[in-house]
């Protein structure tokens, strides 16, 4: 078997597949692109589902790739496990229906024993079948010659994930010998194929030929595709006769760092070595997210890269490493990769300060975190509890990041126990909601054959011309082909040459008319969407006769155009500030172009400041009043990045691109139509930014006539503004308003003395209204006062004069009712709990509550309802003492 690095496996797989006919596609972005089912790209084949599913036409129907991904299932098991990551590499060939199980078998076998290849042992090598699977058995056996001793059936060898495209699949294992058996002679899984250290899983071949239908029955597909996944680490780690797989290339150099900064030996130390890995694999995650766009976050992906970078630091803390230090492997993570990823040498320095300020935030996080733990374990001493519950124990993980041993190493100094089933329950909980958060990952329609059938050719001449003579070729109905539309039908049609630009790259569609001969009006095209060999399919409501293989006039709507250009060309010149003003971090993460507005999402890990806006609106509009050409480029991919033109987020491009050439300010990669220069936007104004997410911002904006006309809108507001104030001009509004604020503050503070006072005359008189049951002495009475507030600063005031055990007073609004229950020390050593009473209390007035043992509140519904709760406090005193 050769011995390989890294960098030298992949490319040797990458060049197998080269050698046959399969184009090598560049690895996604880990942040799927218009994909909302998936929360990370996890497999290599999550990236070819528009393939597979026929509403995109691959240029060539066989691809290669090494595909980073992302799974965070199993994160329990990372460091723990020889096998588990949370980032991994996924090599896989692809065909869509084009060779099948024969192609995919052999070249398998080819590649990992042909001495030009890996040169594996064959001796080594076994397989499992699925048992139905005749043709792959036959093939294994018969066309390779592989030993029946080395082919295992397998009832588990079936891919489905329960609608849609599935099939059997085979895989492939290596034997690692006996010194890897780690499980006795006869151990039911102590065979190719069971969950073993010797027999090793390398190669996934899955073979999608049924469509599993929503009645359970499986019919075959129309196309039959191959999907095959071979894990780059775990493959490595025989090639480099790793005993896991982070004792590879890929890992080591990261060990290696974390001894230098922890001073402890990673082959010395057995106990530290779970918490070497983790690190090691998180920061890996790290690294390769932050650059392909997403930031830690207190949501959605955001967080799971959150949760990574505490675990990482509270696993640093084990190694005695208690400075941040996280960024200093980020430089090393980039060295071992950059061959194969230079994006995250390229973004090195923008992610280490992200994960330095992520850091160094979780750090004073865990301070107050341990300051909270602590104030827990005084609440517990205090009413001589000794099991600390699931739901605290999960607010200290959830809130402040702290793993279950953190809480346990502080509680068990005090002699404290753990509530692990309740932990177990809110965990569970937190799963559920994560779940219901997302659609399900990793669905896959069949494929249209109708749609995989348009192999008719169309195409786009908008960029030249607004109106186009052309020849109705396919008329869809119903999903059926039509040879005639009829008036009141709606139908999506296609033409050999249309000036209509299909909705892509944010672009929206055209819309416009169908005329005929006569020049009148036969259809209204509503939209224009990409069909899946890049074609643009007209959705068009009939208003007299259509028939396929006539001659009609194709005319857009061009004052909808010229809009809808001015706004594209004026998001370019938006990215470009964006990068000016913010820095290269700040990458395009969508976009939107209407008519009326434009709408850029892009990354950023820091609030936008109004100044920062207004120097990006100026540069905008400095470039427009300069009046830039705009000018396109046919050219290579290679040469398209020789100019430094820019490649939109996540998108993938051929070897032939479109560059666009704002003068010298901006270039790139763009289908979409422009403006012929840069004057003919007219003006640029930003009407909104916000965060939309973790780690993404939001800019909308309007140019041209949009712009005009948001600004005539804003100038009447502020002259119908003016009037209200009586003020004589605009420019004196901002000056009237401050006036009003400060007396609005002065009229404020005199209300709230005056609500302070009579709550004070009110608490004189009700704190004179002590009760006692059973030796605890409580006052219980309605008062009223202006909100929770002042409740809170009169239970305060009570507790100041020490008038009795108990304090529980109501407010009453129009509709509403709030509650608040305040305990002595004394009545609390007597068992006591201010949110047991407030829980008691509290349905009378058809609400609920809680709180800490000396302190709770509630709101409610019913404030009919308050007298019976305010008498129900001594009959729960009478009970309880």
């Amino acid at each position: 078997m050769k011995q390989l690095s890294s960098s030298e496996f992949r490319q040797l797989f990458l060049d197998f597949f080269e050698e046959k006919g399969h184009k090598i596609e560049k690895s996604a972005s880990l942040v799927p692109v218009e994909d909302p089912t998936l929360l990370w790209i996890n497999s290599g084949v999550a990236t070819m589902k528009k393939y597979f599913d026929g509403t995109v036409k691959p240029e060539n129907p066989r691809i290669a790739s090494s595909q980073k991904s992302i799974r965070t299932n199993d994160i329990e098991n990372v460091g723990v496990t020889a096998r588990h990551h949370t980032l991994f590499e996924m090599l896989g060939n692809f065909s869509i229906g084009d060779y099948f199980k024969k192609e995919a078998i052999e070249w398998a076998w080819e590649f990992l024993t042909s001495p030009k290849w890996m040169d594996m042992d064959e001796e080594k090598l076994y397989v499992t079948v699925y048992p139905d699977d005749e043709d792959a058995y036959s093939i294994w056996k018969d066309v390779i010659g592989l030993d029946a001793s080395h082919i295992v059936k397998e009832d588990g060898n079936f891919w489905d994930i329960g609608e849609g495209p599935c099939g059997p699949n085979s895989e492939i294992f290596y034997d690692r010998g006996e010194e890897y058996n780690d499980l006795p002679e006869g151990h039911e899984e102590n065979y190719p194929g069971g969950e073993n250290e010797r027999w090793l899983e390398i190669w996934n071949l899955v073979f999608s030929q049924f469509n599993h239908k929503p009645d359970h029955s499986y019919d075959p597909l129309p196309n039959k595709n191959i999907d095959t996944g071979m894990g780059l680490e775990r493959v490595l780690s025989i090639i480099q006769d790793a005993p896991t797989n982070f004792e590879t290339d890929l890992f080591m150099p990261i060990i290696e760092k974390i001894e230098e900064k922890s001073g402890i030996s990673y082959s010395e130390d057995k106990e530290k070595k779970v918490s070497f890995k983790v690190i090691a694999d998180h920061v890996r995650t790290l690294a390769f997210a932050i650059s392909d766009g997403a930031l830690p976050s207190n949501e959605g992906r955001g967080y799971v890269l959150r949760r990574l970078l505490r675990r990482s630091v509270m696993h640093g803390r084990r190694l005695s490493i208690e400075k941040p230090f996280l960024s200093e492997l980020v430089p090393v993570v980039a060295e071992i990769m950059k061959e194969h990823y230079p994006e995250v040498s390229s973004k090195q320095e923008f992610a280490a300060k992200v994960i330095l300020n992520e850091e160094e935030r979780f750090l004073e996080t865990l301070a107050a975190g341990i300051e909270r733990a602590n104030e827990i374990i005084a609440e517990l001493k205090a009413t001589s509890q000794s099991v600390i519950s699931g739901e605290y124990v999960f607010q200290l993980y959830d809130t402040f990041g702290f793993p279950v041993e953190l809480t346990e190493e502080l509680v068990s100094e005090e002699s404290i126990e753990i509530d692990y089933a309740g932990f177990s329950q809110e965990m569970e909980k937190q799963r559920e909601r994560a779940r219901s958060a997302r659609q399900a990952e990793g669905s896959m329609a069949v494929q249209s054959s109708l749609l995989n059938s348009l192999s008719v050719k169309s195409e786009f001449t908008g960029y030249e011309e607004d109106e186009t003579v052309s020849k109705l070729i396919r008329i869809i109905k119903d999903e059926e082909f039509v040879q005639e539309a009829a008036e009141g039908d709606n139908v999506k049609v296609l033409f050999d040459y249309t000036p209509f630009y299909a909705e892509k790259g944010g672009q929206a569609g055209d819309t416009g008319l169908i005329l005929d001969e006569s020049q009148t009006v036969v259809a209204e095209i509503t939209a224009v969407k990409p069909g899946p060999d890049g074609q643009s399919i007209h959705e068009a409501a009939v208003r007299k006769p259509l028939k396929s293989d006539a001659d009609y006039t194709l005319v857009i709507d061009r004052k909808r155009r010229r809009l809808i250009e001015r706004n594209h060309t004026a998001t370019h010149l938006l990215h470009q500030a964006l990068k000016d003003v913010l820095g290269d971090h700040a990458n395009q993460a969508g976009s939107l172009v209407e008519e009326d507005h434009l709408r850029f999402d892009f990354t950023h890990f820091g609030q936008v400041s109004e100044q920062e806006l207004a120097d990006m609106e100026e540069r905008v509009n400095e470039k427009i009043q300069e009046n830039f050409r705009v000018e396109t480029l046919n050219t290579t991919i290679d040469k398209a990045k020789e100019l430094g033109a820019m490649a939109l987020f996540g998108e993938k491009y051929g070897k032939n691109v479109r560059v666009v050439m704002v003068g010298d300010y901006s270039k790139e990669l763009c289908g979409g139509t422009h403006v012929n220069t840069t004057a003919e936007i007219g003006l640029f104004k930003i009407t909104s930014e916000a965060g939309i997410g973790a780690g993404v911002r939001r800019i909308t904006a309007r140019s041209s006539e949009g712009a005009y006309k948001w600004m005539e809108d804003q100038l009447r507001i502020l002259k119908e503004a003016s009037k209200l104030m009586k003020v004589q001009a605009p420019h004196e509004v901002p000056l009237k308003v401050e006036g009003l604020l400060k007396e609005l503050k002065e009229i404020t503070q005199v209300n709230e003395s005056l609500h302070a006072k009579l709550a004070n005359a009110q608490a004189d008189e009700v704190f004179t209204q002590v009760k006692s049951v059973k030796g605890v002495t409580y006052i219980a009475e309605e008062i009223k006062a202006k909100d929770m507030n002042q409740l809170r600063q009169l239970a305060d005031k009570w507790k100041q004069l020490k008038i009795s055990d108990i304090l529980v007073l109501g407010l009453r609004g129009d509709e509403k009712v709030n509650l608040i229950v305040s305990l002595n020390k004394e009545a609390i050593e007597k068992g006591l709990k201010a949110g047991d009473i407030i829980k008691h209390i509290s349905p009378f007035v058809k609400g609920g509550g809680g709180g800490r043992p000396d302190f709770a509140q509630a709101g409610g519904k019913n404030p009919d309802g308050l007298p019976q709760a305010l008498d129900a406090v001594d009959t729960y005193l009478d009970t309880s003492l």
